[in-house]
């Protein structure tokens, strides 16, 4: 069957020739054919060149190429794919590792799959997909796994319910591909944490903050902690692991805090070194009376849409500047911002604007990012979605 034909407009193709894997429907000169959702397109410029193939879909992404030469994308060209994948998190020392069982795998367009999640809880792999034509896929993945993982692997679960888009026409429910179990006592730099990638958030835990959750630890020795948005409470273990004086965790759902506690307590540590609270970050921060010695903020996406940033800016500059009239002098905030539309330097101006309004000089100490098993394609900075500061609070 032949496939669509996408032809761009002249002087749009500038960014797919520099292998930026994203097609916007405004660039669409012309469309042979008729595509479904997640049919495979070939993408042409108005010179006729072949620019690649990739997946259709319907929206303001119109095409997410996965291949910038002419292939068909057969099972063997999946599992192509995650093979590379597996390999680039081996040499990162991820896939035989006895202190860390729990890593991304793959990582969309940063692994040349745009539109795919794989997590990896010890034994499991949990495949998200945010476009129909990984979706489409998903009985194929699941079979390159096992053969790539063998005996290690025990379960295989589709959860991309919450991640496609909502208007696509697909009956889509989360399964099981692969096995049946719905959780499982990981291991992160030491530290256990109980996952559930059935009922829990994302694909049941933020594998993207390993790195900046170790450095949280290496502060907290004898500082009063306070940990905000804490879902699952890594960064609260790890205060405790490293000897923090007492850490008080905080989310507005009560599922979130009794998902923390059961974390701590799977950890060895008891109600006199750790008090959580199911009540909102701000309401929290607002009405708190004894200062912290270290404060993280970490909270949701605040936009996801440019169409909401400004919104999101200021959101962010509230939280930031509660935080710092709420933080003990010399004290340490580590602060993040998992907005896409959010660039670094932008989120770093709204800290500072935020110091500024509360009166507060700062010093940085750290850039904090995204772990290795997230990397980020040079042609597609949009890939570095995760942007954190450290400070210093005079």
């Amino acid at each position: 069957m032949e496939r669509t034909k996408i032809i761009l407009k002249s002087g749009k193709d500038e960014a797919v020739l520099r292998q930026h894997p994203w097609v916007f429907s405004g660039a669409i000169k012309k469309i042979y054919g008729d595509p479904a959702e997640g049919d495979v397109v070939d993408v042409y410029n108005n010179k006729d060149q072949y620019l690649g193939c990739g997946h259709w879909q319907e929206g303001s992404i119109a095409v997410r190429i996965f291949s910038f030469e002419p292939i068909e994308p057969n099972y063997e060209f999946w599992k192509m794919r995650l093979t590379n994948a597996f390999q680039l998190r081996t040499s990162l020392g991820l896939t035989q590792n006895k202190k860390t069982n729990v890593y991304r795998l793959v990582f969309a367009e940063g692994d040349y799959l745009p539109g795919l999640v794989i997590d990896i809880y010890k034994g499991a792999a949990v495949i998200q997909a945010h476009s129909i034509g990984m979706y489409l896929q998903r009985h194929d993945f699941s079979k390159a796994l096992q053969e790539i993982y063998g005996d290690q692997l025990h379960t295989v679960y589709s959860k991309s319910k919450e991640t496609l888009p909502r208007n696509s026409a697909f009956e889509v429910e989360n399964e099981f591909l692969f096995g049946n179990q719905s959780s499982e006592v990981v291991i992160e730099n030491g530290n256990q944490f109980e996952v559930n990638w059935v009922n829990g958030q994302k694909t049941g835990f933020f594998i993207d903050q390993r790195f900046n959750r170790e450095l949280v630890g290496e502060y907290s020795k004898d500082r009063k902690v306070l940990n905000t948005f804490c879902y699952t409470g890594g960064f609260s273990v790890y205060a405790l692991q490293q000897g923090a004086s007492e850490v008080h965790s905080v989310d507005s759902s009560a599922k979130a805090i009794d998902l923390t506690n059961a974390n701590v307590a799977l950890n060895g540590y008891n109600d006199q070194q750790h008090q959580a609270f199911a009540e909102d970050t701000m309401t929290y921060l607002q009405h708190c009376e004894t200062p912290y010695d270290l404060i993280i903020l970490d909270p949701p996406a605040y936009a996801k849409h440019i169409d909401v940033r400004h919104k999101a800016v200021q959101g962010y500059k509230r939280l930031n500047a509660t935080a710092f009239q709420k933080i003990a002098p010399g004290g340490i905030l580590f602060t993040f911002s998992c907005s896409q539309v959010v660039d670094r330097r932008l989120f770093e101006h709204t800290v500072a604007s935020a110091a500024i309004q509360s009166g507060r000089k700062i010093r940085i100490l750290h850039h904090l990012s995204q772990p290795a098993d997230h990397p980020v394609s040079i042609y597609h900075p949009e890939g570095e979605y995760l942007k954190g500061l450290v400070v210093y609070v005079e």
